[in-house]
């Protein structure tokens, strides 16, 4: 299967550099009750609104220009707790397209990239300036992810350097889920399954039915 390619992302980056932010705090369980509900506007609730539902004028992503923000730079451990993919969904849903961190839970980042979501390995002190970079330009906090050059373009002119590995990086800009991946490689498996047959027949003998 095919989604759109991922193209370079500019634009605001959101800073949310704390540590051990859980599937449970990126989107809560209420939120997961129904197929309806809008996981983009649930994504952070419980530091996003007070107990009535009314925005938190101190989080980010309630204030201007983060509440259109496509890139989130984050803490070390970024996703850890339950494996529930509607994390990588409710990011997807609200805009963000690339989350960077200098170490992400392994569970959240096989989601990320399977829902198209760019999860980007950045050092501590790339982390550090960046965060620094957009808590003081705000408004003119304008960043740029080139993906293919693995770069962070920040707003004072510094491009910070972030790891991907290259079998993922490519499938984001072909624009290809697992499927399509795997399917590149239909003609080996052919390859394979037809000689696999002839040097061990019993392995691919399923019987008929009767």
């Amino acid at each position: 299967m095919k989604r759109p390619p991922f193209e370079n992302v500019s634009g605001p980056a959101a800073p949310l550099p704390l540590a051990n932010i859980n599937t449970d705090a990126i989107i809560p369980a209420p939120y997961l009750r129904s197929p309806s509900a809008d996981l983009g506007a649930g994504l952070f609730a419980r530091l996003r609104y007070d107990d009535a539902g009314r925005e938190m004028p101190d989080f980010v992503l309630n204030r201007a220009p983060f509440r259109s923000a496509r890139i989130l730079l984050a803490g070390r451990n970024f996703g850890c707790g339950s494996s529930r993919e509607a994390a990588a969904w409710a990011l997807v849903r609200f805009g963000i397209r690339c989350v960077f961190s200098p170490a992400f839970a392994d569970i959240f980042y096989e989601n990320a990239f399977r829902n198209g979501l760019l999860a980007a390995q950045m050092s501590q002190e790339g982390i550090d300036h960046a965060v620094a970079c957009a808590q003081t330009a705000q408004d003119h906090a304008h960043f740029t992810v080139d993906l293919a050059g693995r770069t962070l373009s920040c707003p004072d002119g510094q491009q910070i350097a972030f790891d991907v590995p290259a079998f993922r990086a490519e499938a984001l800009l072909r624009g290809d889920d697992d499927i399509a991946v795997t399917l590149q490689y239909a003609d080996d498996i052919a390859a394979f399954r037809a000689s696999d047959a002839l040097a061990r027949p019993w392995i691919h003998d399923f019987g008929h039915p009767a």
